[in-house]
């Protein structure tokens, strides 16, 4: 494991990580619960390092049931999502706090939102840095390397870290 950069710390037997332990990725995600024949097993949770965690029931790595919490302490439910889905817009905390006045845009559930490098871009748990095509915590940390299938996504989906001026439009293209 010291050779990934990951570490374990907890119960084996025969070798293998088992019982109850905590497991921590190169990342800073860290993993604490039950573990069988080296992985997830049982009653665990998934602590990420942007404070969010998901808590499950693993069976052979493999979460079975579990729930995702955000690191301000709203809980996921699929069924009762009420938080920027295709009908409502709006932010949680904009939810919870009422929206801003007209003209003052809530750009992000953050308020004020992160400054985001020149050349980047915010993708909602980090900066992106589309000429490494790594993703960073708001902090600088590592997250992930983007596939294509992501940097396409970024590009044209998230906030940039620079002004573009586009001009004037017509609908007539003149």
């Amino acid at each position: 494991m010291e050779y990934i950069g990951s570490c374990y710390e907890g119960d084996y037997k025969n070798g293998r990580m088992d019982g109850k332990g905590e497991y921590t990725f190169p990342t800073g995600t860290k993993y604490v619960g039950e573990m069988k024949d080296g992985v997830f097993h049982g009653e665990g949770t998934l602590y990420f390092t942007t404070g969010s965690r998901y808590s499950a029931t693993w069976i052979n790595g493999i979460a079975v049931n579990g729930k995702y919490t955000f690191e301000d302490g709203l809980d996921y439910d699929p069924a009762e999502w009420l938080y920027c889905d295709g009908y409502d817009r709006r932010f949680y905390t904009e939810i919870c706090n009422g929206l801003k006045p007209a003209g003052r845009s809530q750009l992000t559930n953050k308020e004020p939102p992160p400054k985001i490098p020149e050349g980047c871009y915010d993708c909602g748990d980090g900066f992106y840095d589309p000429r490494t095509r790594v993703v960073t915590d708001y902090n600088g940390k590592f997250l992930r390397n983007a596939d294509d299938v992501e940097d396409e996504w970024i590009r044209s989906k998230c906030r940039k870290g620079w002004d573009e001026f586009i001009g004037y439009r017509s609908q007539y293209g003149l």
